[in-house]
């Protein structure tokens, strides 16, 4: 019992002291926000807190022209618009869906009733439009998620409509991976049989096998903390990265399943330094080179190397991949956090001023 209560004890002293010893190594001295001595995100030209998008990864200038109409007149045509010209198996497409179901689901957060009358209207006039039907499921999944627990009754019966709109945008849309990819979702959450999820993962690989997004939604499935285990999700990510056609960023995949089975705590000294680490960011790396400069995915990865770049103190790296990213927050690891912006902002001033401690200025980073 004497050795249970030390390891309980020495798992909370590391909760607490291992931000801080971050923040100590390699030269890094924390100081009060505004003191002279203080590592300045602005002079980098980083955009401030409260101007971070938490919505998506990386720019979609269209995407954002058509919110704000659609926020600001509850008309859902230029939506519909947007979608019917998004080609069915683009990662774009599936991004675009995700964000108008956020976006609908947030207006209702903020107002209970009210809010996200858009989506409703578009779903009431247009029935057999598949962009409708496809943000109507993720919506469903969203709210799930968001406002349920798992394993709970209302939680299920959400998810379980979802399926049902999931099958429905299926069939106004033959040749989309988009409803399968929200089914992944609704796998997970409604726990279905190995068989069942490789039936709708089939699907999916039938219509794009190469589909970045949907390869990171169905590695949560083969997680161990879902219905896999840290074997399955490592063997499901390096046997997508090693048949990834030139230039793909499944490549960068094993990194993802990296990430979801690091400890909440870390004990290991030298663990973001160690050979799996190390093995996953070069490959991520590798992926961010080789991509094409306009791959609606880069954004993702690269947000998720800022969180392990920052924690190997390869600062110099790091501040190359914020370059790129800033701006916008609506990724992983960020929007694990109640307020991504926030979280992403603290690895950024670490990283500049990690940067800074080993020589590093605005007039050495180049953009």
């Amino acid at each position: 019992m004497e050795i249970l209560w030390f390891l309980l004890a020495l798992c909370m002293l590391a909760a607490v002291v291992g931000p801080f010893m971050l923040r100590r190594r390699g030269g890094i001295r924390q100081v009060a926000p505004g003191s002279p001595d203080a590592a300045d995100p602005d002079t980098y030209g980083f955009a401030r807190q409260e101007e971070l998008d938490v919505r998506m990864p990386g720019p979609d200038q269209d995407l954002l022209d058509v919110l704000d109409v659609v926020q600001s007149t509850q008309n859902w045509k230029a939506a519909s618009q947007l979608l019917a010209g998004t080609p069915k198996e683009s990662e774009v497409r599936w991004q675009r869906v995700q964000a108008f179901a956020g976006a609908a689901s947030l207006e209702l957060a903020q107002r209970p009733g009210a809010g996200g009358a858009w989506l409703r209207a578009w779903r009431a006039e247009a029935p057999k439009d598949a962009g409708a039907a496809a943000v109507h499921a993720e919506f469903l999944v969203q709210q799930a998620w968001r406002t349920g627990t798992v394993g709970t009754d209302d939680f299920r019966i959400i998810l379980e409509e979802a399926r049902t709109v999931c099958g429905e945008a299926a069939l106004l849309a033959p040749g989309d991976p988009v409803p399968y990819i929200v089914e992944l979702a609704v796998a997970r959450g409604l726990g279905y049989s190995h068989e069942q999820f490789d039936q709708v993962w089939a699907k999916i690989i039938d219509r794009a096998p190469a589909h970045m997004g949907a390869h990171i939604a169905a590695l949560h499935f083969w997680c161990e903390k879902w219905h896999g285990s840290r074997q399955e999700a490592d063997r499901f990510a390096t046997t997508a990265a090693a048949r990834a056609p030139q230039g793909s960023l499944l490549a960068a995949l094993p990194l993802f399943a990296v990430y979801e089975h690091l400890p909440e705590v870390n004990l290991v000294q030298g663990f973001y330094r160690g050979a799996v680490v190390t093995k996953a960011v070069e490959g991520a790396m590798f992926a961010v080179h080789a991509a094409r400069a306009d791959d609606p995915m880069l954004a993702h990865v690269r947000h998720l190397l800022v969180l392990f770049l920052v924690r190997m103190e390869r600062w110099s790296e790091a501040m190359h991949q914020f370059v790129h990213v800033d701006g916008h927050v609506g990724a992983l690891p960020w929007t694990q956090n109640p307020d991504p912006a926030a979280e992403y902002t603290v690895y950024r001033a670490l990283a500049v001023a990690g940067y800074e401690a080993n020589g590093g200025s605005p007039a050495t980073l180049l953009h």
